[in-house]
């Protein structure tokens, strides 16, 4: 009997260190293991957040660059629309301009103009004969120009083979002003 006073126990000691195991593992060991994995995936996420953070960081300047640019270039856009019309000053300069370059058979006729709210808009048609290269130059002087013309339409045309032929050019452009009404 003694034997088995001896078994039981064992088996109490058994069942009760397996209790104190089982509770161990399911009461302390799981719950601070789930811990640990919410732990690590929070800290995950935080580095991912941080490598993140620091590629924009190498951007900002990036940015920044192009806001100062961007900036400058809208700076002069209110000293591009005169306050006056201005039209046969302008088309004026386009004939000179087209002097300049030996463009031949220049018409440059103005459309009917149109008022929108701030700024009226003159539509401009142009024309003329010249080599490319002429004709591209005459482009890069017109973007040139202290007032802002909007080029919405060009149209070359070429009825020679080759490179060096000559080139029919017309263009639909817009000007624009601000009536004297707005001063302010």
């Amino acid at each position: 009997m003694k034997m088995f006073i001896r078994e039981k126990q064992q088996i109490t000691i058994i069942a009760i260190a397996a209790a104190i195991i089982s509770g161990f593992v399911l009461f302390r060991y799981l719950p601070l293991r789930k811990a640990a994995k919410a732990i690590k995936d929070a800290r995950s996420a935080q580095m991912l957040t941080i490598t993140k953070g620091q590629a924009e960081n190498k951007q900002l300047p990036v940015l920044k660059e192009q806001l100062v640019k961007l900036q400058q270039e809208v700076a002069n856009f209110e000293a591009n629309i005169p306050m006056q019309r201005a039209l046969g000053e302008f088309l004026q300069r386009i004939a000179e301009m087209m002097n300049e370059h030996n463009l031949k058979e220049q018409v440059v006729a103005p459309g009917e103009e149109i008022k929108v709210s701030e700024l009226s808009c003159i539509p401009i048609e142009m024309q003329c004969k010249g080599r490319l290269a002429q004709i591209f130059e005459f482009y890069k002087r017109l973007q040139g120009l202290d007032r802002l013309v909007r080029i919405e339409q060009v149209k070359l045309e070429s009825r020679q083979v080759g490179i060096g032929g000559e080139v029919s050019m017309r263009t639909k452009a817009v000007i624009y002003y601000r009536p004297q009404a707005l001063k302010g």
